[in-house]
């Protein structure tokens, strides 16, 4: 995967969250008839990464999808296997429809302003809108270390409003799938101020911090889930 093509899909942190690659890359065959959906997919990104596989995809947000999502999808010339629409990852209109669901960092935004019921509502909307045997794969903004919250609040617009989770929330969260792998990544990486900063920092994330913090203390929590 070029480095173009990753800061296309991931937006944001690249080096910290390409780390998910690491174990969502053996979940997906190359498999012309699975169906996928992207959950508050925004630009797009991961439903890019699912059609370049060959995988029809439902790209969705809160509103606007099509708009906001379809050019970075024409860029790719993979427009003819995505459909948007506009859906509440608290309110998914399927069941048992889809091979594989991914989402990244919205679990924080569902929970605003400390709605814990509604984080729990879409990991069960989530499990229902897949077909058994189906794949979730996530990324998520995890609680992280006191250091974290604290400059979160201070610094992030969003930080006080969004809800990150712990990694017990997420253990529950995920307790009706069968099968469950959930890893952490990441401590410094987040403080950097630009994106090039970020990656220097990655850097000693990979080396040590990885290593020395507790999985508790990491802001990225990622993996697979089966129904």
């Amino acid at each position: 995967m070029t480095k173009e093509l990753q800061k296309d899909i991931l937006q944001w942190d690249v080096n910290s969250w390409s780390r998910i690659f690491e174990v969502w890359e053996p979940e997906i065959k190359l498999h012309t008839e699975m169906l996928g959906l992207e959950i508050g997919g925004r630009q797009g990104g991961l439903t890019l990464w699912l059609t370049l596989k060959g995988i029809k995809t439902i790209c969705s947000d809160l509103e606007n999808t099509e708009e906001t999502a379809a050019p970075l999808h024409e860029k790719y010339q993979v427009r003819n296997l995505v459909e948007y629409q506009n859906i509440d990852a608290t309110n998914i209109p399927f069941e048992n429809n889809f091979d594989v669901i991914v989402f990244k960092s919205i679990i924080g935004g569902v929970g605003s302003n400390d709605n814990l019921e509604a984080q729990k509502a879409a990991f069960q909307q989530i499990h229902k809108a897949l077909k058994p045997g189906g794949k979730l794969l996530f990324a998520e903004n995890m609680v992280a270390s006191p250091l974290h919250l604290f400059f979160r609040k201070r610094f992030v617009n969003w930080g006080a409003r969004w809800r990150y989770v712990t990694l017990q929330e997420m253990d529950d969260f995920l307790r009706d799938f069968s099968q469950v792998e959930l890893k952490t990544t990441g401590f410094l990486a987040t403080f950097g101020r630009s994106e090039s900063q970020r990656k220097f920092l990655s850097f000693f994330d990979r080396i040590l911090f990885n290593y020395i913090t507790p999985k508790s203390w990491r802001y990225i929590g990622y993996g697979v889930a089966v129904k």
